[in-house]
């Protein structure tokens, strides 16, 4: 007995005595990118950099390790401490070394005031190339047959309660996009209807013919219009939905702590796909006109989906909330009076007997920036969230949150786009202190004071965004000329060019 202790302490000593490694996360295949515009690769952390620190403690390469910028900022270690620094909150750029981001994109970002540890937004900004899973006869596509689609990605993930969550986001999600679309090649590049079925895939056990079990039906329409746009939009969808699934899975084996908002952009085939799940925000800035293309997902504006999600399964409420809604919170004093109250059938308010049941906590409260879902968290939708509970509580919030984005579409080809036109994507951060007409003013200032064909004009409209945001710091915080707050919050922002230079075809 006592030599097997001995051989199990030297076991234990020669191995380090640390835990066994961490197994990695089965991401998806690597997209592949079009090498002529796809963005280098550089370290996101300065972890990749300290193999020769050898001598650095364990805990401090991993609390490093834990901090990361996009790649394509290219910063160094010492850049790297410069955009964690919440009193200087230095704004960072992709250095201006000639190779650009696709389109001359233009991005900009800051830190926090000290909101927390780092900063809790990723980018991401890449060219995928998609090869087609089978074509349409239903053959496997042979390597090298036929031709593939190449679409352009741009993604903001603003993340809350940690940053496991954008930044696991920003590696993959676009991956899933590219796996979505591999069995679409084929029919978006055929004018035709798509297909009502796609064929089965050979060697597969064919479906019984059922038709005996189908009388006619003369009264059934005849089958719905399907657009290849409608297409994207599915794969788009069904993307986000996989993304949130996965990070379900690895939740507790690869520390995706917290939750993220999404806004991604997808250009394909002509058409621009702007994909929002959160509060962030996407406007066109066309000829001085502001064109919207997001809507916030709040507990104010999901209002009645929660309620009635509520209504339908009172369990998810745990006996601690009511599905109603009141202007404040009710007293026990005022336990049988008439008090104004909507449901989520309502839209305007109406009065109602205060009953036991309705002193409990709403499920919505408060408006603005303070609206909360239980109390909470101020969005309802995004990626994550998976282990979030109520307060004090095991209650979990992730039922009444949805991982599936609005997507709306803008057709680049009905439009003759000029060098000043620009699509703006912004994490909160910016929009909580900047309007979208005052964002239309910035636009047209900065970019009127270049010559057109700069590239470089896009990365100063967005750092003029993020600078305008933040502020200036005074002896009361961050202030903006106004003598206003700015921004505490992270902020980043892509400025997207819709016409000028580039050929986006």
């Amino acid at each position: 007995m006592l030599n097997r202790v001995r051989s199990a302490v030297a076991h234990l000593v020669s191995s380090g005595g640390g835990p066994p490694p961490r197994p990695k996360s089965p991401d998806l295949p690597n997209a592949t990118s079009a090498p002529a515009a796809a963005p280098s690769e550089a370290p996101r952390s300065p972890s990749a950099r300290v193999g020769s620190a050898s001598a650095a403690p364990r805990k401090t390469v991993e609390a490093r390790a834990s901090f990361s910028r996009p790649t394509f900022l290219q910063l160094s270690p010492g850049g790297l401490r410069r955009a964690d620094d919440h009193a200087g909150r230095a704004v960072q750029s992709p250095p201006d070394t000639g190779r650009r981001l696709p389109w001359s994109t233009g991005y900009a970002e800051v830190i926090n005031a000290g909101k927390s540890r780092h900063n809790e937004d990723q980018a991401c900004c890449e060219v995928v190339y998609v090869e087609g899973r089978r074509s349409v006869s239903g053959a496997p596509r042979e390597p090298g047959q036929g031709q593939g689609l190449c679409f352009y990605y741009w993604g903001l993930f603003d993340g809350h309660a940690g940053g496991g969550a954008a930044e696991m986001a920003s590696r993959l999600l676009h991956r899933h996009i590219r796996e979505q679309l591999k069995d679409l090649v084929e029919i978006l590049q055929d004018p035709s209807p798509p297909p009502l079925c796609l064929p089965s895939t050979p060697g597969a056990p064919g479906p019984s013919d059922s038709s005996h079990l189908v009388g006619p039906q003369p009264c059934w329409p005849s089958q719905k219009e399907v657009t290849h746009e409608s297409l994207v939009v599915g794969a788009i969808e069904n993307a986000f939905q996989l993304m949130d699934e996965q990070m379900a899975r690895e939740r507790r084996g690869h520390q995706v702590e917290g939750g993220c908002c999404a806004l991604v952009v997808v250009y394909l085939l002509g058409k621009v796909y702007v994909a929002n799940a959160g509060d962030s925000r996407a406007i066109i800035v066309r000829n001085g006109e502001i064109i919207p293309m997001s809507q916030e997902f709040t507990p104010e504006t999901e209002r009645q989906r929660l309620q009635l999600l509520g209504f339908l399964k009172p369990e998810l409420l745990g006996g601690e909330f009511t599905h109603l809604e009141f202007p404040r919170r009710v007293q026990p004093k005022e336990l049988g009076r008439k008090m104004l109250y909507r449901d989520q059938n309502m839209t305007g308010w109406a009065y109602k007997k205060i009953e036991l049941e309705d002193l409990r906590f709403p499920l919505v409260c408060g408006e603005g920036k303070k609206a909360r879902v239980m109390a909470t968290i101020g969005v309802t939708r995004g990626l994550g969230d998976h282990n979030l509970r109520v307060c004090s509580s095991t209650l979990p919030i992730k039922p009444f949150l949805s991982c599936f984005p609005e997507v709306r579409v803008y057709d680049l080809t009905q439009y003759e786009h000029c060098p000043d036109d620009v699509l703006v994507l912004g994490t909160d951060g910016l929009w909580d202190v900047t309007s979208d007409c005052e964002v239309a003013a910035t636009v047209d200032r900065v970019l009127s004071a270049y010559e057109p064909n700069d590239p470089s004009r896009y990365t100063a409209l967005a750092q003029a965004l993020v600078l305008g945001a933040r502020g200036t710091p005074r002896d009361r915080g961050w202030r903006l000329p106004n003598n206003k707050l700015g921004s505490g919050d992270d902020i980043s922002v892509f400025v997207i060019p819709l016409g000028g230079p580039g050929s986006y075809s």
